[in-house]
C-alpha cells in the first residue's frame, strides 16, 4: 500500500486551505435556510425514536410461550443484529409501562417490502405484561416502541467463530436469531453450539423451529437437557460444567441467557474452566420474581412499605412502594412514567438523582460508573428502596 504525497508545504497547508474554503462557502452561502439535514435523518432511519407496530400473526411455540410477528407501520424497519431487543411503550389499566423484548427472529427475516420482527413471550406464572400480551395482543392490534437496544450479539473483532450459547427458559430467544441469521449465510463461518436446559420435551420453547435449522444448517447443533423429564432419551439434569467441556470445541466464546439462578451456576463454572471475561458475556439479567432470592437482600424489606418523594422540574408527588419492588416498578404502578429500556441497570435510560435516604442495588446489576455511585445517581429499573425516599427524575 502506498500514500501519496503532495508535498510538504501543501500537506502542512491543509488546515488552512480548509479555513479558507469554510469562509468562502459562508460569503456564498443563500441567506434562506435549508432544513435538510442528511445526518439527522440518517440518524432517525437507524434509531427511530417512536415506531409503531402491527401484529400481523400470533403462534404458540409451547404450551407457555407464544410468538408475535409483527411489521413496521411505515414499513422501515431499522438495521439491528441478531441478539438485539425492542423497547415496547404499553398502557395498561392506569400505569404507563416499558418493556424489553428480544427480536427472537433474524435481521435477514426484517429486509425487504415484507420485512418483519418477532418477539417470543413465555407466561409460566402469573405476570403483569405477558398476561396482558397473552390475553389482549391479537392480529391488527397495534403496539408502541422503538428499537434496536443492546449489545449482545456476535462482534467477530471480539468473538471467536465458535460460539457456545448456554440458555435457559426464554433466554433462548436471542440465539434463535442468531441461529437463523447463520442458516441464512449472513454469519459466514460462524458455528453456533446452543445448550438449552428446559424441563420438559413439551415446553421447549422455538424448539420445532431450532431442530428445523439443525437439519438444514450443519454450522448450528442444539442440545436440549431435560431436568423433569425421565422419558427423554437425550441428555438429562442441569446444565453442568462436563456438558459445557463436553460440547465446547475449541477456542468458543460463551454467550449466556437465562434466570439469575442458572447466571450464578453458569458464572462459577466459568471461572472454575479459567474463562476470561472476553470469552464469557451475557446477555441482560432480569430481577427474580421473588426478590428474596438476590445476593446480600436485605432481610425482611420485601414486607415493607416506604414513601417515595418525586420530584419532576417543579411538579412533585409522593407515592407508596412496595420494598419488593424496584423503584422503577412503583413509579410506573403510580402511573408516573420513567423511561427504562433494558430493565437490568445497564443501558442507564431511568438514570435517576437520589436526594435521600437508601437504596439497594444488586451487584449483578449495578451498571452505574463510579462517579454516579459517589454522587447519588442511580438506576430506578434495578433499585430497591430501603427507606423512605426524596428522588429526581427526569421529565417524560
Amino acid at each position: 500500500m502506498s500514500v501519496k504525497v503532495k508535498g510538504f508545504l501543501k500537506d502542512v497547508g491543509g488546515a488552512s486551505r480548509v479555513t479558507a474554503a469554510r469562509k468562502n462557502a459562508i460569503e456564498t452561502a443563500s441567506a434562506v435556510p435549508d432544513p435538510k439535514d442528511p445526518i439527522r435523518e440518517l440518524a432517525d432511519l437507524l434509531h427511530p425514536a417512536k415506531m409503531e407496530f402491527i401484529v400481523e400473526s400470533v403462534r404458540d411455540t409451547s404450551p407457555t410461550a407464544k410468538v408475535f410477528r409483527m411489521k413496521s407501520a411505515d414499513g422501515h424497519l431499522p438495521v439491528f443484529q441478531a441478539g438485539q431487543y425492542v423497547n415496547f411503550r404499553l398502557k395498561i389499566g392506569e400505569s404507563d409501562l416499558t418493556r424489553p423484548y428480544t427480536i427472537s427472529s433474524a435481521p435477514c427475516d426484517a429486509r425487504g417490502k415484507d420485512g418483519y420482527i418477532e418477539v417470543t413471550i413465555r407466561r409460566n406464572r402469573p405476570y403483569l405484561v405477558p398476561d396482558w400480551f397473552f390475553e389482549n395482543v391479537r392480529p391488527g392490534t397495534v403496539l408502541q416502541g422503538n428499537m434496536p437496544f443492546g449489545n449482545f450479539y456476535y462482534e467477530p473483532m471480539r468473538d471467536s467463530k465458535n460460539l457456545v450459547a448456554l440458555a435457559g427458559g426464554s433466554g433462548i430467544t436471542p440465539f434463535h436469531a442468531m441461529a437463523r441469521e447463520i442458516a441464512y449465510g449472513r454469519m459466514k463461518d460462524v458455528r453456533l453450539t446452543i445448550l438449552y436446559g428446559s424441563v420438559h420435551h413439551s415446553d421447549i420453547i422455538l424448539g420445532e423451529e431450532l431442530a428445523a435449522i439443525e437439519r438444514d444448517c450443519p454450522n448450528v447443533k442444539v442440545v436440549n437437557i431435560l431436568s423433569g423429564d425421565d422419558a427423554w432419551e437425550g441428555e438429562k439434569g442441569f446444565l453442568t460444567r462436563e456438558l459445557i467441556e463436553k460440547y465446547s470445541g475449541e477456542d468458543p466464546t460463551y454467550l449466556f441467557c437465562g434466570p439469575l439462578a442458572m447466571f450464578t451456576m453458569i458464572d462459577g463454572f466459568m471461572k472454575d474452566m479459567g474463562i476470561t471475561r472476553r470469552r464469557f458475556r451475557r446477555d441482560v439479567l432480569n430481577q427474580p420474581a421473588d426478590p428474596t432470592k438476590i445476593p446480600d437482600w436485605p432481610q425482611g424489606n420485601e414486607q415493607k412499605t416506604w414513601k417515595i418523594r418525586v420530584l419532576r422540574g417543579i411538579d412533585e408527588t409522593v407515592i407508596d412502594a412496595a420494598g419488593s419492588e424496584p423503584v422503577a416498578v412503583a413509579l410506573e404502578r403510580a402511573g408516573i412514567p420513567v423511561d427504562t429500556h433494558c430493565r437490568c441497570g445497564e443501558c442507564g435510560y431511568c438514570r435517576s438523582k437520589l436526594l435521600s435516604g437508601e437504596i439497594f442495588v444488586p451487584e449483578f446489576g449495578d451498571g452505574r460508573r463510579m462517579m454516579d455511585k459517589e454522587f447519588g445517581w442511580f438506576h430506578a429499573c434495578v433499585s430497591y428502596p430501603v427507606s423512605d425516599l426524596s428522588i429526581k427524575i427526569n421529565i417524560m
